[in-house]
Parts: C-alpha cells; sequence; structure tokens
C-alpha cells in the first residue's frame, strides 16, 4: 500500500492560513506592546530631565534670591546651610532627652496640690532630694538677700546686718563667712563661685571665694540692687541715686553710666533672652535699658503705685510685675502688652520663674508657687503654698537645675521642695553643675574669648549679623554726594571764630621761660603789651556784638589826670 504524502485537510470552517494569521497577530502584538514600552521609557526620561532643568531653575533662583554679590551670596547660602545642620543635629538630639520633669497630682478632683505640706512631700521623695529641704535659722543678722552660683552649686547669703556666708549647699560645706559690720543691700555670684559681689552700705565690694577683698567700686555708691550678665562680663548696679551703671569685671572698667530720672531704683531683673535691664521705679513704672543709650528703650505704665520687683521667663517672652496696689500683672514682652493680672493679699516683695515656667511669688510670711501661668488660661488655684510663720519673706529664687525654692527671710534662709520646678535635661557644655576644678578654669577661659561687646545689646538680638534692606533706598546718588560735601565746606567757613592767640605764642613762650620771682623791666613790658592786646580783643568783640563804649571812653578820659 503506497501512503501519499498529502497535507491533511483543515476542519471545516477553517483554512490552512489561519494559524500563520494568529503568529503574525501575535507578533504585531507582541511588537506594539515593546513600542509601548520603549516610548513609555523615554516618557519616562524626558520627565526626569524636566525636573532637572526645573531643579537647575530652582537653584538658580534660589542663589538669586540672596544677592547680585557671588561673595556675599555664598557665605549667606553658608549660614542657611548651617542653620539647617543645627536644626537637625538638634532635632536628632531629641532622642537622647527622655527625661521629663515631674510635677505634683492630686489623686481626684477634692484634692488640691496646694494643701501638700513640706513634710509629706519631703517623706514621698527620695532621700537624695529631701536631703535639699532644710532651714538656716539666723534670728540676729536681719533680713537675708541670697544668690546661687550659675551651675547651682553654692549659695551666697547676704544678712542686712553684715553676715556674709558662701556655701556649698549640697554637701553643707562652709567655703567663708564674713562680718562686714555694716548693711547688705544686695549679693551676687560673677562669671563663677569663685568671685562675688556684695553691695554695702556705701560702696560695691568684692570678694573671692576665700573672703578676700579683692576690689573697692568706688563708682557704685549707694547701691541696693546687682546684677550680672555672665555673656558680657558686665555687672550691673542700681539703688538710691537713680543711677544705672555698667562694670566691666574682665577689665575693671566702667562701661556705661545713665541717669535714668526716676528716682531711686526699687527692683531690677535682667532678660535673660537679650540681656536688656528691666527696672521697676517708685511711680509705677517698668523701664528697659541698654548701655548703649542714655534713654529707655520701652516704658511700660504697670502700676498705680512703686514697683515691688519684677520678673522674666528664661525664654524673654513674659515679665511678671507686683506693685505696692496689691498688682501682679504679667506682660507679653513681644508685643508689650499685658495679658493677665492676678491680685495678692499684701504686696508682693519678691518674684522668681523656674526654668520650666512655675511662678514663685514672695508675699508677707508666704510663699505661693503658680504653674501654668502663661498659657493663656488665668489660674484658679496655685500650685504650692507655703507658711514661714512670724518671718516676714525678703526674697525667693529657684535653684538652677534643681527642684528646689530657696526663701530669704527675717529669721534666716529655708530651702522648698517643689518638684517640677528644675530643667530636666541641661547642656553641659553650657553650665555644669558637676563640673571639676579643671572643667571650671577651661569654661572659665572660653567664656572670656567668646565674651560679647557691651554695644551688642539690643531688644532684639537677632538683627546682628543680618542685612540692612532699606540701606539700598536711602544711598546717595554721586551728584547728592558732591553737593552735600560741597554745602558741608561752605558750612565751616560760615562759622565766625573769636579771635584769639594761642596760647604758644612768643611772649608767653618767653613769660614761661623767666623765672616767677624775678621782675624786670622787660617783663613789665611784656605783660603790660599782653593786657593791651587783651583789652583791645574785648573793645572789638564788644563792637562787632554791637554795644557802646561811648561812656566807658569818656570815663576814662575824666579820670585819666588821676593815673
Amino acid at each position: 500500500m503506497i501512503f501519499a504524502n498529502t497535507i491533511p485537510e483543515a476542519p471545516h470552517g477553517t483554512s490552512a492560513h489561519s494559524s500563520t494569521r494568529t503568529r503574525t497577530r501575535k507578533e504585531r502584538k507582541r511588537k506594539e506592546e515593546e513600542t509601548m514600552s520603549s516610548s513609555k521609557i523615554q516618557k519616562q526620561k524626558t520627565p526626569s530631565q524636566g525636573n532637572g532643568s526645573s531643579s537647575n531653575s530652582r537653584k538658580i533662583k534660589h542663589k538669586a534670591k540672596y544677592s547680585k554679590d557671588k561673595k556675599l551670596n555664598s557665605k549667606l547660602q553658608r549660614i542657611d546651610r548651617e542653620y539647617k545642620d543645627a536644626l537637625l543635629s538638634k532635632a536628632g538630639t531629641d532622642y537622647l532627652l527622655p527625661e521629663e520633669a515631674g510635677f505634683l497630682e492630686a489623686d481626684g478632683p477634692m484634692e488640691k496640690t496646694f494643701k501638700f505640706k513640706q513634710n509629706e512631700i519631703a517623706q514621698a521623695v527620695d532621700s537624695s532630694t529631701a536631703s535639699k529641704k532644710f532651714e538656716l535659722k539666723l534670728p540676729e543678722f536681719g533680713s537675708y538677700q541670697f544668690d546661687f552660683s550659675r551651675n547651682g552649686r553654692d549659695l551666697l547669703l547676704g544678712g542686712l546686718k553684715g553676715h556674709v556666708a558662701a556655701i556649698d549647699w549640697r554637701s553643707g560645706t562652709l567655703n567663708t563667712e564674713l562680718h562686714l559690720n555694716e548693711t547688705v543691700h544686695a549679693v551676687k555670684y560673677l562669671q563663677n563661685e569663685q568671685y562675688f559681689a556684695v553691695a554695702q552700705k556705701k560702696y560695691t565690694f568684692i570678694y573671692d571665694k576665700e573672703g578676700t577683698e579683692l576690689h573697692r567700686l568706688k563708682q557704685h555708691i549707694e547701691s541696693t540692687l546687682l546684677d550680672y550678665l555672665p555673656y558680657h562680663f558686665l555687672l550691673v548696679g542700681a539703688g538710691h541715686t537713680g543711677y544705672l551703671k555698667y562694670h566691666d569685671v574682665s577689665t575693671g572698667e566702667l562701661v556705661s553710666e545713665i541717669r535714668t530720672k526716676l528716682g531711686p531704683t526699687l527692683a531690677m531683673k535682667q532678660n535673660p533672652w537679650n540681656a536688656i535691664m528691666h527696672l521697676g521705679h517708685g511711680n509705677g513704672q517698668v523701664t528697659l535699658w541698654s548701655p548703649n543709650a542714655p534713654d529707655p528703650l520701652v516704658k511700660l505704665q504697670s502700676s498705680r503705685g512703686p514697683i515691688r520687683d519684677l520678673a522674666i521667663d528664661r525664654e524673654g517672652k513674659y515679665m511678671v510685675v507686683s506693685g505696692a496696689d496689691k498688682s501682679m500683672k504679667i506682660w507679653d514682652l513681644r508685643k508689650f502688652k499685658e495679658i493677665d493680672h492676678y491680685y495678692t493679699q499684701t504686696p508682693a516683695s519678691s518674684l522668681d520663674i523656674s526654668d520650666t515656667g512655675l511662678l514663685g511669688v514672695g508675699w508677707g510670711p508666704h510663699v505661693t508657687v503658680w504653674k501654668d501661668m502663661f498659657k493663656g488660661s488665668h489660674q484658679s488655684d496655685p500650685y504650692m503654698n507655703h507658711l514661714i510663720p512670724g518671718s516676714k519673706v525678703s526674697k525667693v529664687k529657684f535653684a538652677p537645675f534643681e527642684d528646689v525654692l530657696g526663701v530669704g527671710h527675717q529669721s534666716g534662709y529655708t530651702s522648698l521642695i517643689v518638684p517640677g520646678a528644675g530643667e530636666a535635661n541641661y547642656d553641659a557644655l553650657e553650665i555644669n553643675p558637676f563640673e571639676t576644678a579643671k572643667q571650671r578654669q577651661e569654661q572659665e577661659v572660653r567664656s572670656l574669648l567668646n565674651k560679647l561687646p557691651a554695644d551688642s545689646i539690643a531688644i532684639d538680638p537677632n538683627m546682628i549679623g543680618t542685612v540692612d534692606k532699606r540701606a539700598k533706598s536711602i544711598r546717595l546718588k554721586p551728584g547728592e554726594i558732591a553737593d552735600l560735601a560741597a554745602s558741608e565746606t561752605v558750612q565751616a567757613k560760615s562759622e565766625i571764630r573769636p579771635e584769639v592767640k594761642g596760647k604758644n605764642s612768643a611772649l608767653r613762650r618767653h613769660l614761661r621761660k623767666q623765672r616767677e620771682n624775678v621782675i624786670d623791666q622787660r617783663k613789665m613790658r611784656i605783660e603790660k603789651n599782653l593786657r593791651n592786646e587783651k583789652e583791645a580783643r574785648a573793645k572789638r568783640r564788644r563792637l562787632q556784638n554791637g554795644e557802646d563804649d561811648d561812656d566807658e571812653d569818656a570815663l576814662k578820659s575824666v579820670l585819666s589826670r588821676f593815673g
């Protein structure tokens, strides 16, 4: 049987070319997909190129945003980059600061935190914190003023009757003790605990840690208030004389002496943000001063009576002022506007604000601590309260980096525990509470090298280093400069100068050479010539002023025969 090589017949309704058609369709679809994918890739490339061009244009715009000067432009861009890097580094270090300030919390709405006693708080806290609550009974030396060192380790006490003591209050070590036998109005630590200033009855003195008198500041007379600007090394004093004086303790020079013209200064505090001094006066005004201006930068009428005390928070945004009219007002220093006010049963004698925003108020024998005073809501109840029976409070101040409030009163000094008052996360490169002697010395040298000049003190410290945008609009054109120079020369020529011979004339040189106790004929003749010249100049001056000398000449002619 012979088999033929024949192609099998296709099924009904199909043909032999159908398979080839389907194959060509698939190939066509595959080619179309490849072309579509290639076109997508090209489209994706073209926007990226467009983005690159737009980014370049943005860079060009970013460059042109600063200035046309290339050198200035590069400097401003570098400053901008450093600022952004500082913000990023600060955000990165936030993870390393887990500590938070712990405050007193009541169990229910019926329990109030201001009813907690100091003994109850001391029993609830740890032993190291409980040891920071103590009391110094010194009733025989009068009302006490005090100050903490910048790192909070040392305490400086000053009694009204002349008792001065420097103490390491954590360990209870007495560094020095003085009995000055005269009135002490104020005490203040300088750059560290090694030096302190004492405002005594007439002058202000500077002592070292051992109690040795180093300097007597004769320019500071009858100072009752002292403050220290740590970044400018300026000791500031004010008092009964009505003068505000800035003294540079690194060079010993009196930088500025300003007459306030508002009577004795009753209160003085510095703004930690911009180093502006805030002064309270007897007419109820609070004035802001800088060593560069002879007049106050700002005047605020805060109360209807004399100012008792004032306090400024760490960021320089809020100020609290107490007056003799029993008022306590809170001011926003960014707008110089009063935002809230309170009334005390007796005028508040001392105010202080902690690093976390707690306000300590001393009025009569009471000490009151307020919380959330600067958050826009009026507080009806205080945070804490304490009574010192039979002893009027003279000063309250929070210890740096500690939950401690120091109180100076007539009977001595009292340390109170205030939970949440201290800064939990501090910068050890700026102020280190646990620094060694070597670190203290290095920090003092570093701060002297970074000392700020006194003329850099301004209300807005961010103004330094910026570009004055108005400088372009007030520039003088070349023609205006020539006119200005010509007018100055004409004005200088038109000034009338008196016809006075110099002190180095030939006659005066000859007189200086002669002896004073020798009188000869030539010397008498020279003196007569000088006298005649002086009378002739006076006569010419009178003639220029329009004065008449006829009567005087007639009188001389009548009496000349008796000469």
